[in-house]
């Protein structure tokens, strides 16, 4: 493995400034390998280094630190921030000539791998999982912005090269390149997640992509030295990972036992127990349904969560003729099929299902007797970039519409959890009172993790008139007094009120300052003025990220939270990029205003027609009306980046500058905590709009001397775009 130094002019001399030392270090020893020299292929190589890395870290991370994947986007700011922070440093690889990627990257994996964080609750507020009783004094507070500053920092080394080959050709041809690179290593990267291998192969496969560039840079003595320290980076990796320790598509996953039972803990929490049905101390929830009606079968089960089969052992025990398990992790069904003792999968009335529980009710024409929502997971989160929890489209109105019209005539509705908090199962018995008519059946278990809760709906329960159930009691809760049901707009299950919590205003204002020290730093460094700084691609990465933010939420919504349907968004959004480079390469438009009324007009209409409009039948049509409304906007917002990038003589600083307000919106997208997705919308319109006034001053820009020298090369390459 060799570590990739920055693209530069290997005939550049180096500064008299620089040490001796260094200079040696950075004096390559291997002549560069041809094939790999050409700066399309280096570009190309670069991007897809620099996004199977940023994905890396996002995928990693908060699988070992549990608090920061509750902080929801931080990484993804972090990494935009440091590419952004990356192409300043990179403009003029003289003043940095030894790139720290490696060195950084092995002390993250070693803090990362010190530093495990427990889970613990303590928000009235919000449903969190914190550190201690006393958050303030706690040590992971500062592990954590550690771990923000060193994501910068990696990525800010990986995207150095950026900083010089954005400026060595054409503009379009250089963003095509490069979101061609990037395509590339979101694809690298879904493929290796969804196969479930461990971290050890993805830091393998970034040793390997620093080593092509680093043959096809030339080869240093830094290269040698930062490959060994690759080395060791996998190396830690595979010692750090666990003998019971696998890797789903979704998770850490660590097989535990104790007490005579297995089972498995998700990111370093506790998940489920793999229970025999009949256990002396199987949790009341499992069968508080049948307690409730206890001279009562259920034919046709659907049990979502179905986890590594417990629910499903349970409902078997009690007569089900036929069971649908859905559980969203495969690895997990896995380990359920292979150690449960019961062997419930096994058995011949199970069918096993992997799918998202809201795409598999939109799909499914059945009617069931019985629906149970065993214990679906809260504790996780399936994309770090959206931060949609896993239920956050399972527990809402709709959601429970979609169950309601899925039960018999005399079917039954059961959920059960570890609730934590007793406004929040008032908060789901308001949404089952509102959905299907009548106050649910409620029983809440003392002792144990938090307020755990059974809830119970539907046409068995209605039968009653409010009278109490055939078997065992009932507890009352206010629900007058419940908090705002959640919905697929405003789906955030665990927020007590609409609300930004104070601890994100600190946090958010601690990233935004070091973004600000470090873009500074960054643009000393590279002897650039902040001058050059562009507000309007500044406006137009803000506005893009929530355009983005906002599909990924619809596409969540339509098709499930599942890996592949994350991956496939993303890579669709980076294709209309590159259909946007097409169109502006080969079509002169004089007048852009046309491409900001088209854009502004596909807001509209994706404002008026929600995503669950378009909850049609058959999947085709709706995969096919999601697409053209939720990317009429990705297009037509590529469209104006893309003709604006075209006149760019400063491509290096616009691309900076746009990563720089992606990072911002980023910190803007916690306003969908107070007024839902759809309102986003509102918000990037009077974006772009003031994107097309600030248009007006990148063109008056263009045409004058901004008096701030640039290196040769950038020179005579700007010269000749």
């Amino acid at each position: 493995m060799l570590a990739t130094v920055e693209t530069r002019d290997l005939t550049l001399p180096a500064p008299a400034s620089l040490d001796h030392g260094l200079a040696r270090l950075a004096r390559p020893i291997l002549p560069p390998v041809s094939r790999l020299a050409s700066r399309p292929v280096q570009l190309f190589l670069t991007s897809a280094f620099v996004l199977f890395v940023e994905l890396l870290l996002i995928r990693w991370i908060p699988a070992n630190v549990v608090y920061l994947g509750f902080f929801r986007n931080f990484l993804l700011m972090a990494s935009f921030l440091g590419i952004g922070a990356g192409i300043l440093f990179g403009r003029d690889p003289r003043r940095l000539p030894l790139s720290p990627f490696a060195a950084v990257l092995l002390a993250m994996v070693a803090l990362v791998g010190t530093f495990t964080l427990r889970a613990y609750i303590n928000l009235s507020g919000e449903i969190a999982f914190d550190i201690t009783g006393n958050p303030r004094s706690d040590p992971g507070f500062i592990v954590i912005a550690l771990i923000v500053m060193l994501t910068s920092i990696i990525m800010a080394a990986a995207a150095l090269p950026l900083g010089r080959l954005l400026t060595s050709m054409r503009p379009l041809k250089a963003y095509a390149i490069d979101i061609s690179g990037s395509m590339t290593g979101i694809a690298a990267f879904a493929l290796v997640s969804g196969l479930a291998t461990p971290p050890a192969l993805w830091f393998a496969i970034v040793g390997v992509l620093a080593g092509l560039l680093a043959l096809g840079s030339g080869v240093t003595r830094w290269s040698l030295i930062s490959g060994a320290m690759l080395v060791a980076t996998v190396i830690l990796a595979i010692l750090q990972q666990g003998p019971t320790t696998t890797w789903s598509s979704y998770y850490r996953i660590d097989e535990v036992a104790g007490q005579g039972l297995k089972g498995i803990n998700v990111n370093g929490i506790p998940h489920q127990a793999m229970s025999p049905a009949n256990a002396p101390r199987l949790p009341a929830f499992y069968t508080q349904i049948y307690r409730w009606f206890p001279d009562r079968t259920y034919d046709r089960v659907l049990i979502v969560g179905a986890g590594s089969g417990t629910d499903v052992a349970v409902a078997l025990a009690h007569g089900a003729k036929h069971v649908d398990a859905v559980e969203i992790d495969a690895t997990i069904q896995k380990i359920g099929i292979r150690d449960h003792p019961d062997h419930p999968y096994d058995d011949p009335r199970v069918t096993r299902w992997v799918d998202d529980g809201r795409s598999f009710l939109r799909q499914s024409h059945d009617r069931y007797d019985l629906v149970v929502f065993a214990l679906p997971d809260s504790l996780t989160l399936v994309s770090t970039t959206a931060s949609i929890r896993l239920e956050s489209f399972l527990f809402t109105n709709e959601a429970f519409a979609s169950v309601r019209d899925h039960l018999a005539s005399d079917g039954a509705f059961v959920m059960y959890n570890y609730y934590r908090e007793p406004w929040l199962v008032a908060k789901l018995g308001r949404m089952l009172q509102q959905t299907f008519g009548e106050a649910p059946l409620v029983k809440i278990y003392s002792g144990g993790a938090g307020s755990a809760a059974s809830l119970a709906a539907g046409p068995a329960v209605g039968a009653l008139a409010g009278g109490p159930p055939p078997g065992d009691t009932t507890d009352a809760i206010d629900l007058a007094a419940a908090p705002r049901p959640a919905t697929d707009d405003w789906p955030f299950l665990y927020l007590l009120e609409p609300n930004l919590p104070s601890h994100y205003f600190l946090a958010l204002g601690l990233i935004l300052a070091w973004g600000v020290l470090l873009i500074s730093r960054a643009a000393h460094r590279s002897g650039t003025s902040l001058r050059r700084f562009s507000p309007h691609f500044f406006v137009l990465g803000i506005a893009f990220l929530l355009l983005e933010t906002r599909s990924i939420v619809t596409f969540s919504l339509l098709f499930g939270s599942t890996w592949l349907v994350n991956a496939l968004v993303f890579f669709a959004v980076l294709a209309s990029v590159l259909l946007a480079i097409l169109v502006a390469s080969r079509f002169t438009i004089r007048r852009t205003w046309w491409l900001y009324v088209a854009l502004l007009g596909s807001i509209a209409l994706a404002y008026v027609l929600p995503p669950a409009s378009l909850l049609i039948d058959p999947p085709w049509l709706r995969y096919v009306a999601a697409g053209a409304l939720a990317f009429a906007p990705v297009f037509f917002a590529n469209l104006v980046f893309s003709y604006s990038f075209r006149d760019t003589r400063t491509a290096d600083m616009a691309f900076a500058s746009n990563l720089f307000g992606a990072m911002v919106g980023g910190a803007i997208e916690y306003l969908a905590l107070i007024t839902g997705y759809q309102a986003l919308l509102i918000i990037v319109a009077g974006l772009y709009v003031g994107a097309y006034v600030l248009a007006e001053r990148v063109r008056l820009l263009a045409d004058v001397d901004l008096t701030v020298a640039e290196p040769a090369s950038v020179s005579e390459a700007t010269a000749t775009a």
